[in-house]
Order: structure tokens, then C-alpha cells, then sequence
């Protein structure tokens, strides 16, 4: 009997379909209306949603959209579209990759119907997050296996854990940084996460006493942190600094990308740089390694928006060090990370 494929499905998060505020108020609905992104009882998160954000963010970030969309559209799809062929020409023929993306297009439950019609006996589950989040992992995964679960034959699922520290990620994130630090000389190295309210890392302490409760709770990964973010995100900066031999003090993390009426875990990005600015550093480089394709966050927010402030506050220069995409050490990383997750399902 012929050997059945094992099905790989990259989970993203999403983007709209176009850049209509139309397409993007439709792609915040259904992002906002999640009760793992807004963490708050049903009737406070619609009254957020409907009478704060959708009557004004969608064109706010329909503009966005437009200054970082391309001839193939939404960078983001076009980019894990790409990634999804390079991961079916290192992986071959025993094995069928799909995109789904959390959001919006293409769907999920698409891409477990082209996984499960080419009758792949085992799926691997991969969401592309770094760092593990309730918000965003853990919702991904849920519609996943939402998904798979109304089947009447469910196939064997394996989960890969986050990579936050895995060498693929990180040798390819350091392969691109590296030149463009040789090149640029940054004064100062900053890597910028997306952020997360305070509300969610707390939910994510299984002890309800480590996260947040100290200065040093993301110092190192313990039992009690293993599933907190923030920490995750401390350990990323910590083994790409040492990857490209960066001094101490030569290099920091933050937190981008956060919304209104919560806290939000600290420092923030947009307010590390006035400080950068006022102790006279100049030139600036800026890694965003929670992403592992660029996008919105990446392209507009640091790419367009943080650098015309910097430059409104003095700044030489910011040099933006792309994601790691579609390079081939992370394409050889995540292969390798398929084959290992998929002996388990």
C-alpha cells in the first residue's frame, strides 16, 4: 500500500483582503471579537469593539495597510505563501504543507479539508509564533483542532511547542541581523515584541504568584514561567545577542503594538527610543524577532512609523532587520521541527 502523506499546517494569524477599510473593518471584527485577544467579559469587549475601535481604527489601519501592501498584496500572505513552498521542496513528497490563517483568508478549516482530502494520515500543527501566547497560539491552535475535531475520522495531530530558543529560528535571525549591524554600526540594538496586557501573562502563571511579581520573574525559564511570554521573549533576545556577540548594555527588549484601556507588559517601544534619543544614541538597529514573516507590525509600525520618529527625535539612522521569512536556515529549522513534532502524531 502506498504511503499516505503526513500533513503540515502553518498557522498564521491573518490580514484583511485588501486594503478597503471595508476589508480591513471586516478582518478586526473577527480578530477583536476573539475573547483569547480582547480577555474580558462578552458585553465589555462588544462595547470596546463597536462603539471605541471599529468606528475609527479601520480607516487608521486601512492607511497602514496601504503603505506596506504590494503587486501580490498583503505582504504577510504572500510571504507564508512563499514559505509554504519552500517547506514542500526541503520536506518532498511524503509530506503536504497548507497555510491557515486564524483570521480571514486563506481559512483554516480550508486548509485542513486540502490536508485531509490528499489523505494524509497524520497532521502537524505549526503554529508560527516564536514565543507562546494564549492570544495567539493558543487560539490558533483551539480553531485547529476546532476544525479537525468535527471530522468523523480524525487523523493523528501532533502540536509543535514554541521555538523561542530553537537554533533554526535563531541562526537565521542572527544570519540576517549580522551584516546589517557590521554595516550599520548601530549605537544601540533593540528588539521589539508585540505586546500583550499584563491581564494575560498573569492568566498564563500556572502558579498565580511568579509572572510579574518580581523584577527578575522573565530572568530565566523556570516550572512556573514556562508558559509566559514576556519570559519567552527575554530568552529570544538573550540567545540572538549572544548569537551575534553582543556586549551587555549594547542591546535591549520592548514591547510594541498595544492597545488602549489595559496595561500592557513594559517597556514600551515607542518610549525606549525618546530615552535612547535624550542618553545621545544615534544610530539604532531593530530586530522584531515575535514575527517570523513581516508584516504590518513590522513593515509600517517599526519600518515607517517608529522611524519617523526617531528621526523627529534626532535619530541618524534606524536600520530594521527583516524577519526570518523564508530564509534557508529557518526553512531547514522548521523541516527539521516538522519531522521531529511529526514522530509523535
Amino acid at each position: 500500500m502506498t504511503a499516505r502523506p503526513t500533513g503540515v499546517l502553518l498557522l498564521q494569524l491573518g490580514t484583511p483582503d485588501s486594503t478597503s477599510t471595508r476589508d480591513v473593518r471586516r478582518y478586526l471584527r473577527e480578530f477583536l471579537s476573539d475573547p483569547r485577544v480582547l480577555d474580558m467579559p462578552a458585553v465589555a469587549r462588544r462595547a470596546l469593539l463597536e462603539l471605541v475601535i471599529l468606528p475609527f481604527r479601520p480607516r487608521r489601519s486601512a492607511h497602514a495597510y496601504r503603505q506596506i501592501w504590494t503587486d501580490r498584496g498583503s505582504p504577510l500572505l504572500a510571504l507564508s505563501n512563499d514559505l509554504v513552498d519552500a517547506l514542500s521542496q526541503r520536506l518532498g513528497p511524503a509530506y503536504r504543507v497548507a497555510l491557515g490563517m486564524r483570521y480571514r483568508n486563506p481559512p483554516v478549516a480550508a486548509a485542513v479539508t486540502d490536508l485531509l482530502d490528499a489523505g494524509c494520515e497524520r497532521l502537524v500543527l505549526i503554529p508560527l509564533f516564536p514565543q507562546y501566547s494564549s492570544a495567539a497560539t493558543g487560539s490558533a491552535v483551539q480553531r485547529a483542532l476546532d476544525e479537525i475535531g468535527q471530522r468523523v475520522n480524525v487523523p493523528g495531530i501532533a502540536v509543535a511547542p514554541a521555538f523561542y530558543d530553537h537554533p533554526g529560528f535563531v541562526e537565521a535571525q542572527a544570519a540576517l541581523a549580522a551584516p546589517m549591524i557590521e554595516e550599520h554600526r548601530p549605537d544601540h540594538v533593540l528588539f521589539s515584541y508585540h505586546g500583550l496586557p499584563e491581564k494575560q501573562i498573569r492568566t498564563s502563571d500556572t502558579t498565580g504568584s511568579w509572572c510579574l511579581a518580581s523584577a527578575t520573574c522573565s530572568s530565566e525559564m523556570t516550572t512556573q514561567n514556562r508558559f509566559c511570554y514576556r519570559a519567552q521573549c527575554h530568552v529570544t533576545t538573550r540567545v540572538i545577542a549572544e548569537r551575534l556577540g553582543l556586549q551587555p548594555g549594547s542591546f535591549s527588549t520592548a514591547f510594541q503594538s498595544r492597545l488602549a484601556g489595559q496595561k500592557w507588559i513594559e517597556p514600551y517601544t515607542d518610549r525606549v527610543i525618546v530615552d535612547f534619543a535624550e542618553r545621545g544614541i544615534r544610530r539604532l538597529a531593530v530586530l522584531t524577532p515575535s514575527f517570523t514573516t513581516d508584516c504590518l507590525e513590522t513593515l509600517e509600525e517599526i519600518g515607517i512609523r517608529l522611524r519617523n520618529q526617531w528621526a523627529d527625535l534626532g535619530g541618524e539612522s534606524l536600520a530594521l532587520v527583516p524577519c526570518v521569512n523564508t530564509h534557508p536556515l529557518w526553512v531547514d529549522g522548521l523541516a527539521g521541527m516538522v519531522e521531529s513534532v511529526g514522530m509523535r502524531a
